[in-house]
């Protein structure tokens, strides 16, 4: 799973500050240029334009919003 989040972004920090315990994702500054690369790679671009968090599940699937980013993760465990 990546997790895409910027600097400053406070639904971002609340996501990543209550990630569940046990739960591994690959964490992706979008500000940086890999963060920013990955993100294009999977076609996300359009969609951080308008929102962050992004969290891409390993079955592509996207998900976004703090809180049901928060419920995804859980549910993983």
């Amino acid at each position: 799973m990546k997790l895409f989040t910027k600097p400053g972004c406070e639904k971002c920090d609340w996501v990543k500050a209550n990630l569940p315990e046990g739960v591994t994702v690959a964490m992706h500054d979008i500000l940086t240029a890999d963060g920013l690369a990955e993100l294009a790679f999977h076609e996300l671009v359009s969609i951080a334009e308008k929102q962050l968090p992004i969290l891409r599940l390993r079955g592509g699937e996207i998900v976004t919003g703090a809180i049901q980013i928060r419920k995804e993760l859980a549910a993983t465990l």
